[in-house]
């Protein structure tokens, strides 16, 4: 027991962590390609991105505070730091998935003198597509995960459905 509990205490911490750095993860791409949307409006208005990067954070505040706890350090990394190139880096660092291919298409707009609109454009077009990539992937996994349960629920009670008027009919007549 008490070898047992050892084992359990010494791998628990570290299976624990791994896990809430997933739903992190996860919590994080599910909900970036709609901020990144919002940036990419409040760029073509006119906002610069330290102010839209800013904005974007209390927007998303109430759907996704992970991503807008991030937003935010990247925001302040922004104002803070001298080199804009430092805090995306450290972003996608920290963000990974699509907030590294954010970071690295951001700082190539600016390394390149690109437009940051354009950049964001691109970019917004390119997780929508993966998105519904991914959607129509689920749909198309889903008829052999329900062939199964119909088989074992739906078709017994369609045979007694269809069936049973007949057996009460043949049982009547013998």
């Amino acid at each position: 027991i008490l070898g047992g509990g050892a084992l359990f205490g010494f791998f628990m911490p570290r299976i624990l962590v791994k896990n809430t750095a997933i739903k992190r993860i996860e919590e994080i791409n599910l909900t970036f390609p709609d901020a990144l949307d919002m940036m990419l409006i409040c760029v073509q208005g006119g906002i610069g991105l330290e102010q839209t990067v800013d904005r974007v954070a209390m927007e998303v505040s109430e759907h996704s505070p992970t991503l807008a706890e991030e937003l935010a350090i990247l925001s302040a990394e922004m104002a803070m730091l001298n080199d804009r190139r430092t805090a995306l880096s450290d972003f996608g660092r920290r963000v990974g998935g699509h907030g590294k291919s954010f970071a690295t298409a951001l700082i190539q707009a600016e390394q390149y003198g690109t437009s940051v609109s354009q950049a964001l454009r691109v970019m917004s077009d390119e997780l929508r597509d993966i998105r519904m990539a991914n959607a129509e992937q689920k749909a198309a996994s889903l008829p052999p995960k329900l062939t199964v349960p119909m088989i074992l629920f739906f078709l017994p009670a369609l045979f007694i459905v269809i069936l049973g008027p007949s057996g009460i009919r043949m049982s009547e007549t013998f």
